[in-house]
């Protein structure tokens, strides 16, 4: 039974079409939304999904509006996916009270503590839910599948590549926060959605989780020198490490001067995609 998914608002892009949508969301108890960039080639065949996970704050418009990054989708033949980054209006006490938490600050977690776990199972959402529907709906490959992000996001793509490493191809990231249960915004996030035992945040951290799972494929990064976030709360040397540890396959690349907005992602997206096209279309 195919599940009801409505359109909000379309537009022409790139010989292409740009769509925002909204469903029931199963996993998140409530309303979710998401966009879909659909490139001209996926009027004659089905294309691999490229799934975007954006950070704090944002929602599913940012990187379609901020990113540039239709052109190449477009150019390299790959459909975008940006789901929101949380649920929104669940009428969770004190949901609305922080940037770094709730609203706009799912984790890409499946919340296990009451009041949150009723609604904020974004983890489950992007890795089976949003999938599901996207198959459904669009001509989609869904056996070529790869994912990345921007900061939380970045964080949301390496956990949900690195837990599932049968259904993502390929994976990527910008100035990720690539140690979540060692930096302030991950521990504020899984003290509340997981609890205090910190046994259980490992499985959603990313620098946890590459010294046990060994990707068939190789992991791109890119991070900005000037990122005021970079030492305190991104630690990309740990990853780094953890990385090289378990012979990992790691290109981290450290940009010179540039800082944590969609500057960083506009310039370098291009790259991105490509490395993720060239995986997924073997």
């Amino acid at each position: 039974m195919s599940q009801p998914l409505s359109l909000i608002n379309q537009s022409r892009c790139f010989g292409g079409t740009v769509g925002f949508y909204s469903h029931p969301s199963v996993s998140c108890n409530g309303l979710m939304k998401f966009a879909v960039y659909l490139p001209p080639r996926s009027r004659s065949e089905p294309l691999p999904v490229l799934y975007f996970l954006s950070g704090l704050t944002c929602t599913e418009e940012n990187f379609m509006t901020k990113a540039g990054a239709q052109q190449f989708a477009a150019k390299y033949g790959v459909i975008l996916v940006a789901p929101d980054t949380s649920p929104r209006s669940a009428g969770i006490p004190g949901e609305e009270d922080d940037w770094d938490f709730g609203t706009g600050a799912g984790f890409y977690v499946d919340a296990t503590e009451v009041p949150w776990r009723s609604h904020y199972q974004m983890y489950s959402y992007v890795t089976q839910e949003l999938p599901t529907l996207i198959a459904e709906h669009f001509p989609a490959q869904p056996d070529r599948q790869g994912i990345f992000g921007h900061s939380m996001g970045g964080h949301g793509a390496l956990v949900c590549a690195l837990r599932n490493p049968d259904q993502y191809r390929s994976v990527s990231a910008f100035a990720p926060i690539v140690a979540s249960s060692r930096v302030p915004w991950g521990q504020k996030a899984f003290t509340n959605y997981l609890g205090a035992d910190q046994e259980a945040w490992r499985s959603y951290d990313a620098s946890a989780l590459v010294l046990t799972t060994q990707l068939k494929h190789p992991i791109l990064i890119d991070q900005g020198t000037a990122d005021t976030f970079l030492e305190k709360q991104l630690m990309p040397q740990v990853f780094e490490q953890a990385c090289t540890r378990s012979e990992q396959p790691l290109t981290l690349r450290m940009q010179e001067g540039y800082d944590h907005s969609y500057y960083l992602i506009a310039t370098f997206v291009e790259d991105h995609i490509r490395h993720h096209a060239e995986i997924l279309w073997r």
